[in-house]
């Protein structure tokens, strides 16, 4: 069930000469109401946005931390150094996917969010950039925090991990955009299980725990073409100073995938609430 099933605050509504106007005039400030319109009812579910940077956390102790202990070092860092930056692409890939799957398919389908908006002058497109930013507000939260700890506990082997934060801003647009564009194709909550499917396993086989050298050839191709592996890469590699041209292509892969992303949900938006 959505979070924001809890509690549903309406869109601001502008005054009449402002409504007058399109929105495409007003360049991005129509996406910005969305934005408030979520800023205000977390407001009051700020407990459950906290606890979306505990879980992160836990894996970093027990697994990083704990399990630390008894592997050796990788890469000639400590383990906790090396799992840590995959644990934070992580961290901004699942802020970014529950906002933009479970919160938008019951604005979608339920509230009737979206259907108010298009009533003024909004048009879907700023529908989902407005969407899209909140979920990278909330993954840069989650990013935050997290890069705190790692400030903290010392796990960081460069001056350029300076540059990890916007590298979660980054992630977090290519999977929120995705993950908007993806939940528009979805009829029902049994479709999510569709979301858990994708998700787990780039968790879990996206050189998260193991370099990328003990799979074998077949998968460690499949694992390099993986959107996760990209963040994890690039965060990796600005964490422990291993920087050079071939981050820029992580970058650019992102980017794309952001990019499509967001292109493909305001359309569908528009096809399924203006057609």
């Amino acid at each position: 069930m959505s979070d924001l099933q809890v509690r549903q605050e309406p869109l601001r509504i502008v005054p009449t000469a402002v409504a007058t106007r399109p929105w495409r005039a007003l360049g991005g400030k129509a996406s910005l109401h969305l934005v408030e319109r979520h800023a205000r009812v977390y407001r009051h579910l700020w407990l459950m946005l906290a606890s979306g940077i505990a879980e992160p956390l836990f894996y970093l102790l027990s697994i990083g931390v704990g399990l630390g202990r008894l592997v050796p070092t990788v890469g000639g860092v400590s383990y906790a150094a090396y799992v840590a930056p995959a644990l934070l692409a992580t961290s901004a890939m699942n802020g970014a996917i529950y906002d933009s799957t479970f919160n938008v398919f019951f604005l979608i389908k339920y509230a009737k969010t979206y259907d108010a908006a298009l009533a003024t002058p909004m048009r879907a497109q700023d529908l989902a950039l407005g969407q899209v930013l909140w979920a990278l507000i909330r993954s840069a939260i989650y990013a935050l925090a997290f890069t705190a700890v790692m400030l903290a506990m010392g796990l960081f082997q460069s001056y350029w991990a300076i540059a990890v934060l916007p590298a979660a801003v980054l992630t977090g647009f290519a999977f929120s955009a995705a993950g908007m564009a993806a939940t528009t194709f979805m009829r029902s909550w049994q479709d999510f299980e569709f979301v858990t499917l994708v998700s787990v396993p780039l968790f879990l086989f996206s050189a998260t725990f193991f370099p990328l050298s003990v799979y074998p050839p077949a998968i460690a191709v499949v694992v390099r073409c993986t959107p996760l592996y990209q963040a994890v890469a690039l965060m990796r590699g600005l964490a422990l100073g291993a920087v050079g041209p071939g981050l820029l292509w992580h970058v650019a892969y992102l980017a794309i995938m952001g990019l499509a992303g967001l292109y493909i949900a305001g359309r569908r938006v528009e096809r399924l609430l203006l057609t």
